[in-house]
């Protein structure tokens, strides 16, 4: 070998090298960059953003439209399903949903329109409250069908783990350690499923407030299975494989429904955009001819 393929070697080797460790060093999050940083001892600095003072700022806001119990504790699960678990965030909703009812209200009582449409002094406070709740709805959804998603990743996993020798309890943080960096939202969850359960909490309620955390019917029937095996012993690894099984399945037949829809989807685009296209192109020079034909 060369010299010059030996030192070329060498310097792609320390590349590789360097850039493994910059990506593990920069990206926390990751399995490899907590790692890193505990081989190091080097503690990760917390950092205020500023969105976490745009929050601070906004809880005394929330004290001008208080709610009542009901409304608060089912504002506190949706904001858990939206990934949202401090409870300054409860406070930050309320007062985001007052700003948006009065600020709107404020506007149309400046600029007048009051007077020319009444109807705005009632319209607008009311969509300023109902468009926090729309936007949390939005949130929730793209963290189920995130869920949902990364599910089948961080299953496989867990079977892996659990026929390896591990309990139940360690391969789920195995699995939330290793997938923490690509699927954050589950892997957020089954830390804090770790966590109940460290606390002294039974597995069947932590799996309980599992699925109610999430609120993903493949993640609910996982549960489900998790809590039937505990209760009568079954084996751990059987029960997940054939739940893999199943999702997977299901998973399929979802992609084959939204493949159905698909048709039935694209005839309002090609009714109102294609088609008039077309119809431009081949018909319009025959009836501008026809118009010149008449006209003249």
């Amino acid at each position: 070998m060369t010299p010059i393929l030996i030192v070329g070697a060498l310097f792609i080797a320390i590349a590789i090298t360097v850039f493994a460790v910059g990506a593990a060093w920069f990206a926390p999050s990751s399995g490899a960059g907590l790692r890193l940083r505990q081989m190091l001892g080097v503690e990760a600095e917390a950092k205020t953003s500023l969105k976490e003072k745009i929050q601070e700022a906004m809880e005394p806001a929330g004290k001008l439209l208080p709610p009542s119990t009901k409304e608060a504790g089912r504002t506190r699960l949706w904001l858990i399903q939206a990934g949202y678990r401090e409870a300054r965030h409860v406070s930050f909703y309320f007062g985001l949903r007052a700003l948006t009812v009065v600020v709107p209200l404020l506007i149309v009582l400046a600029t007048g329109l009051a007077r020319t449409q009444p109807a705005a002094l009632i319209g607008a406070p009311f969509l300023g409250w109902m468009l926090p709740r729309f936007v949390l709805k939005k949130k929730i959804a793209a963290r189920g069908t995130n869920i949902r998603l990364s599910l089948p990743d961080a299953l496989d996993l867990l079977v892996i783990c659990v026929e390896a020798g591990l309990g139940l309890d360690q391969a789920m943080q195995r699995v939330a350690l290793e997938l923490k960096s690509v699927h954050p939202a589950l892997c957020g969850e089954l830390e804090l499923l770790g966590l109940e359960m460290r606390a002294g909490v039974p597995r069947a309620e932590a799996l309980k407030n599992l699925s109610q955390r999430c609120d993903v019917d493949d993640l609910r029937s996982l549960a489900a299975v998790l809590i039937q095996t505990d209760r009568f012993g079954t084996s751990v690894a059987l029960a997940l494989r054939v739940q893999s099984e199943a999702l997977r399945t299901e998973r399929r037949q979802r992609a084959e429904e939204a493949a159905a829809k698909l048709t039935i989807k694209m005839l309002p685009v090609l009714a109102l955009f294609i088609f008039p296209a077309i119809f431009i192109v081949t018909l319009g020079p025959s009836m501008l001819n026809l118009i010149h034909l008449f006209t003249h």
